[in-house]
């Protein structure tokens, strides 16, 4: 799983997912990318069930970029745990997406496998995305 190595605050506030993707939001390494059109927090776990299923479908020959790296930590209070007595301990980490963010690239020479393995990647994922090639707008 994706996590920081070392990070300045150990738990931080929820603060805000709302509000478009200003960066990181066009095809720059691959021939097509993954876009998401919604917001959302993505765990460490969903981004490798993605990658997973991507690099399965493409078998040979892709070269695949994740755009995205989980680096807000999820605190969680332990199950029956009674109210108050401060924040719970770090539970997982989530990359925080809004909506134009590109998530994955991949180049290979066969678009159509490309297109059905990002689409099969972004059913792993808890928002709706879709499928831009490089210099199309979103």
């Amino acid at each position: 799983m994706l996590a920081p190595k070392r990070v300045k605050w150990r738990k931080v506030m929820k603060g805000s997912k709302t509000g478009l993707a200003r960066t990181g939001n066009d095809v720059s390494y691959g021939d097509m990318g993954l876009m998401a059109i919604e917001c959302g927090y993505m765990t460490s776990r969903q981004i490798e069930a993605a990658r997973i299923s991507m690099t399965r479908k493409v078998t040979r020959g892709a070269k695949v970029w994740i755009r995205v790296f989980p680096q807000k930590p999820i605190t969680k209070k332990p199950a029956e745990t009674r109210m108050g007595k401060g924040k719970g301990p770090p539970d997982h980490w989530v990359a925080v997406v809004q909506p134009g963010t590109m998530l994955y690239e991949i180049q290979a020479d066969q678009l159509d496998v490309v297109r059905e393995a990002l689409e099969l990647a972004g059913h792993k994922l808890p928002f709706k995305t879709r499928v831009v090639a490089r210099g199309e707008l979103a």
